[in-house]
Formats: structure tokens, sequence, C-alpha cells
């Protein structure tokens, strides 16, 4: 069963939170094939390829999901975030798979909840939390895909909150104590999952912790679509039940602290952020050792800038581990009045 919402908050006041790393780049380890991503009686016929579609994989091998919450789980974790960030039909509509949506996002959860479940009956003073993800999808909503045509779209709001709003029924069935919209390049994408959220809190009448984690795409430090750090936080503050409000993706940690520090003097509630182990190399790759990026982050944590922190691509359960050890010390940021 998903946990009371005022355990996260209890916990928040009394230290930073540690967020999981990426689970891309822990399934690339294993080296899957196409057959890995069909072991399931809705895809074994299913014409094209599958692999990659790493979603998939709650439904056809939920045994390496849970086992990759496990690793995060054991290496300080306190919030590790479903497999389901492509769980939409907008999202799977690629592979023709929409009809698997709310199977997705329940079956990510329900994997989590488990790993977390199992954690928190070892050590029943240190409760872990499940974070289900709602991630932004492959459309946008404000800028067209066609260069000669700026007023052409490719989705719509209603479209896409339809969409999440089966994602987040799936989520919350399946135990997730928390709902995480995150990598958010497209402000009105995440105006529709914040949409699709409180529908279901109104219509539900459950009401589970919110956090919101955009994306800076370059050093110009704006979204895709083209707001500062700041309009993003004043276009999104209103969201319901907000916990957090962070940023992840795209940068290292040493190129985020900036944009992090700015966040911090905004936000009127707890700030998180989990940042790439660095800048892709010239393969797509990421070499920020967890030496490295403990260093960086054990920085922002003395400087007070923090409530929860995580990894995003490249890092792994040692990467998370040497990010809780050097912020331990540290007290969590306080929000201001």
């Amino acid at each position: 069963m998903p946990r009371d919402p005022s355990a996260i908050r209890q916990l928040l006041a009394r230290r930073i939170l540690i967020l999981d790393g990426a689970m891309g780049t822990m399934i690339q380890r294993q080296g899957l094939a196409e057959e890995d991503f069909r072991d399931h009686p809705a895809l074994r016929e299913r014409p094209g390829e599958l692999k990659g579609n790493n979603d998939l994989l709650c439904l056809t091998r939920p045994h390496l999901i849970r086992g990759i919450h496990e690793a995060y789980l054991a290496a300080g974790a306190d919030i590790v975030e479903t497999n389901t960030f492509n769980a939409t039909r907008i999202a799977q509509a690629d592979y023709g798979l929409e009809h698997l949506a709310y199977e997705l996002n329940r079956a990510g959860a329900r994997l989590a909840r488990e790993a977390a479940e199992a954690w928190t009956a070892r050590d029943p003073e240190r409760p872990r939390f499940v974070a289900g993800v709602l991630g932004p999808t492959n459309r946008t909503a404000s800028i067209s895909p066609d260069v000669n045509d700026p007023g052409l779209r490719n989705v719509t709001f209603r479209e896409l909150a339809e969409a999440y709003g089966e994602a987040v029924r799936g989520l919350v069935d399946g135990g997730a104590d928390l709902l995480l919209v995150e990598t958010v390049f497209d402000t009105l994408n995440a105006k529709a999952a914040l949409y699709a959220i409180d529908a279901y809190f109104e219509e539900s009448g459950r009401r589970l912790p919110v956090m919101i984690s955009g994306t800076i795409t370059d050093a110009s430090g704006r979204t895709l679509s083209g707001q500062t750090v700041e309009a993003f936080w004043n276009s999104l503050r209103h969201a319901p039940e907000l916990l957090s409000f962070g940023l992840n993706c795209a940068l290292g940690p040493r190129e985020l602290r900036p944009h992090i520090e700015e966040l911090a003097r905004l936000a009127h509630c707890h700030v998180s952020a989990h940042p790439n182990a660095g800048l892709p190399n010239a393969f797509g790759g990421y070499d920020e050792t967890p030496e490295q990026m403990a260093a960086e982050i054990g920085a922002w944590a003395e400087a007070g800038l923090l409530n929860i922190v995580g990894g995003c691509c490249g890092t792994t359960p040692e990467h998370i581990r040497a990010i809780a050890e050097a912020v331990a010390p540290h007290a969590p940021r306080r929000p201001p009045e």
C-alpha cells in the first residue's frame, strides 16, 4: 500500500532524501536482445522491432527491473522511480502499443512498490518511497514539428491530458506514493500532466504529493520551449499537492549548479536535482565518476541548496552511494517563508 503522504514531508524536514539513478544506463548494461522485449503474450507476434522500448521490460523481464530498483535501494536511495518514462499511449504509439499504457504503468509501479516494501521491512525506521514517473512524451505542444509551418502541432493539450490521466491511474493503482512529472522540456506538456493529475485527485478523492523536474537544454539556461528557470517556476508553482520542484538531465552537476541555486532562492517548496554524470562524450556516454559527482553535489548540500538529490543519465548505484555519503552530513535546505 502507498505510504501516508505526510511521512515523506516529515523526513524532508530532517534530512536530504536520496533519489535513485538512471534506469536506462542500468538496462543497457544487460546487453538485452529482441526476445527480452517480447516475452509476453501480447507482444510475441507484434510486427516491428521492440528492442529499446524499455518500459516493456516491466512485463517481459520484471525480475530485471525489480533488481535495478533493489540495487539503488541498497546504494542508499530513499525514493525509486518507476520504469515508466515512455509509458503513455502517445509515446507507445511509435510501437503500436497504445493499448498497453495503463498496464505498463501499473506494472512499473507494482515492481517498485515490491522493492520499496522489501527494503522498508529490513529497516522500518527508514521507509522507502515510490515515485510514479510521468515522462515528457515524444511530442511537444508548444513547438511546430515543421519549420515551414509555425502553427502546426503534432499533439493537442487534450490528447496529452487524456494520455497522462490514463498513466496516472495505472501508477496509483500499482502503488505509487508520489507522482513525478520529470524531464520537462515543454511547459505546456507539463501543464497537461498536472491538469490530468488534478482531475484524478478530484475524481478519486485521493491526493498524492507531486514532484516536478524540468530540463535545461543548453548553456542558454532555458528549457526547449524557451523559458528561464524563474519563468518555468512561475508557470507551474500552482501545481496541486506540490512537494518539490527541480531540474534533471541534459547537464552535469557543474553546469546545473547555477540553475539549482536560482531555484533554491525562488521555490517555496522543496528543491530536487538529479543531474547527468557530466556532459555526454563523443560516443554519447557519460564519464563523470561517482567521486567527481559526489564532490560537486556535496558542495551543493553544504551550501544549503538541496532537499532531494539523485542522478540521471549515466549514473549508477555507485554514483548514488557516493552522493548519499557526500550529502549525509549536511542539513536539508529550508524553504523560504
